[in-house]
């Protein structure tokens, strides 16, 4: 009735590290934005971040979850309410979550639209594991997140990369010292 299924076991080749330490190759200035599709507002409305970002200045901000007490109280507030966010170029924040989430997330924060941020949800971590900042959220959220980040970028090129080293804090990518 059942097939039998055979078991490989693998074994490692002698001399060769299980582990190291090399230091992390996260996104860095000179880096391209990645060519990959993010949605907005619906499954349907897919967005290349890659296009959208190729001319001209822009921000993409990343954050761990939506509706979470730093990214909804401080982080996302701080780039809406600051005077300098008119001369950022395209802004985006983006999550590690489905694209209804983010569309709400968006208009509690923004109701008006009138910041021109624009949310954009990453639910397979197409941008962030190309970006090389994903970590292991299992804990916390329930799966694989999105570290905190704001890269400026400058027709297609990431100019500055401001990654908070603890995943989840809120220092360096904070809106007063990106803008």
């Amino acid at each position: 009735m059942f097939a039998a299924r055979q078991l490989t076991l693998v074994r490692p080749v002698a001399g060769r590290r299980l582990f190291h330490a090399t230091a992390p190759a996260f996104v860095k200035v000179g880096d391209k934005v990645p060519n990959v599709e993010l949605m907005e507002n619906s499954p349907g409305n897919k967005i290349n971040i890659a296009q959208e970002l190729k001319s001209g200045k822009g921000l993409i901000i990343g954050v761990p979850a939506a509706y979470s007490p730093a990214c909804s109280e401080n982080h996302i507030p701080g780039y809406i309410n600051s005077a300098k966010l008119k001369d950022a170029g395209k802004v985006f924040v983006v999550s590690v979550n489905d694209s209804f989430v983010m569309k709400a997330w968006g208009k509690t924060l923004d109701p008006s639209g009138s910041s021109g941020i624009r949310f954009l949800a990453d639910p397979s971590l197409a941008l962030t594991k190309s970006l090389d900042l994903s970590f292991d959220a299992v804990s916390i959220f329930g799966g694989d997140r999105s570290k905190r980040y704001a890269l400026v970028i400058e027709d297609g090129i990431v100019k500055e990369a401001h990654v908070e080293p603890d995943n989840t804090g809120l220092n360096v990518s904070a809106a007063d010292k990106v803008l």
